[in-house]
């Protein structure tokens, strides 16, 4: 007699926690969000409002624990809610994106101390946070930094430039990565919570960006500014390892932003063939359009599900490098893909900047490039595969 056993779990499927947390922010997004999504792009405004809103919400601290002010629910939570937001507008979904990602290199790297002083008002969406790695002249090559930070005493000094700095001028605290001995190259990449009114810290220039613009992006400039050594995060030297391990979370966040955008641009785009008519009858009715917007579907599931799989193996412990990277390279291929086809599909109409499928396209390019190119991305998934195959073959 066969033993009788319980149906497993689709690996798949939602929790009863996850789907209120996908449902709560996907409803939010669109009421509060996207209407005003076009206006702040073409404004290229920042609405600190919704932060704020987000923050009420318990977004801006999704994945941390509830003693640092977090709602302690994980990567995957985080992961449902980044495509929600990004599916109404992909600049607020960004920049709660580089948010989290801040607060994960001081929940992952801080003292306890730091810890307490720094993230419950981060987590309660009091205090903006922002990510600063990128340089002039270190942008694939991380370990080129050339920002450096002089020990001085109780302090250090910090002198040089960061640009393409999500958030900046909005944001409280950035965490900067500077080196503290140019000599040691990658060994001397130390990293270090910066206040925003620190003396010697200022913004310089604002980035006039292609697309996601309804978030800041600006050069911010160090000027022999002076920075407690109790705002060190770790060890010196250890900043470059903590970037790279915080980058690969990162990405998980700009793959669901990615998935979200490319299912607005598939929605948009159905909607309009089912409206559009030429030739008597709806493009919808066409089967070159069909064959369009099936090809879309695919890529967009295909997207979220490699997603997926990177936040659950976080949340399970286990290594991420390749998954995320797959999940980041692949998603944001699909959502340039997915709203140039949808472009396509509007026709002369998707041309034009009063319909929102040309603002996603615009939106789209940059996801290719930051948190890594996916020419990068590449490598690191090649290298991954011939480092296993290797181990595997001795």
């Amino acid at each position: 007699m066969a033993l009788e056993t319980a149906p497993a779990r689709d690996p798949l499927s939602l929790s009863a926690e996850e789907r209120s947390v996908r449902d709560t922010v996907r409803e939010w997004a669109q009421r509060e969000v996207g209407p005003g999504a076009a206006a702040r792009d073409e404004e290229e405004r920042y609405d600190r409002s919704l932060f704020a809103a987000a923050g009420d919400l318990g977004l801006t601290g999704l994945p941390y624990p509830e003693q640092y002010g977090g709602a302690g629910m994980g990567t995957f939570a985080w992961a449902l809610a980044a495509e929600e937001i990004a599916a109404a507008d992909m600049a607020l979904g960004v920049s709660l994106s580089v948010h989290i990602l801040s607060e994960l290199c001081i929940y992952a790297n801080g003292s306890e101390e730091q810890k307490e002083r720094f993230l419950p008002p981060m987590t309660a969406g009091r205090d903006l946070g922002a990510f600063a790695l990128t340089e002039p002249g270190a942008g694939s090559d991380a370990a080129a930094l050339a920002l450096t930070a002089q020990r001085d005493g109780d302090d250090y000094l910090l002198t040089g430039t960061k640009i393409w700095i999500t958030n900046a001028g909005e944001a409280a605290r950035y965490v900067v990565f500077a080196t503290v001995d140019r000599s040691k190259g990658k060994a001397g990449i130390t990293a270090f919570v910066v206040e925003a009114d620190t003396p010697g810290f200022r913004l310089g220039s604002k980035e006039r960006k292609m697309g996601i613009r309804g978030t800041t992006g600006y050069e911010i400039v160090f000027e022999d500014a002076r920075v407690p050594a109790a705002n060190r995060l770790g060890e010196e030297g250890d900043g470059l390892k903590d970037a790279l391990s915080a980058l690969g979370a990162g990405r998980i966040s700009i793959a669901a932003c990615c998935t979200g955008l490319a299912r607005n641009a598939l929605e948009l785009a159905t909607q309009y063939a089912i409206q559009r008519r030429q030739f008597g009858r709806a493009i919808a009715d066409q089967e070159m359009i069909q064959g369009m917007l099936a090809e879309m579907a695919v890529r967009v599931d295909a997207a979220r599900l490699l997603t997926w799989r990177a936040a659950r193996l976080r949340d399970a412990g286990q290594p991420i490098n390749s998954p995320s990277s797959m999940a980041k390279w692949f998603a944001s291929d699909v959502a340039m893909q997915v709203s140039t086809d949808a472009v396509q599909i509007y026709g002369g109409a998707g041309y034009s900047r009063d319909n929102p499928v040309e603002r996603l396209m615009r939106d789209a390019k940059g996801a290719q490039i930051y948190e890594g190119t996916n020419q990068i991305h590449r490598l690191i998934v090649a290298q991954h595969l011939i480092e296993s195959t290797r181990k595997a073959d001795r």
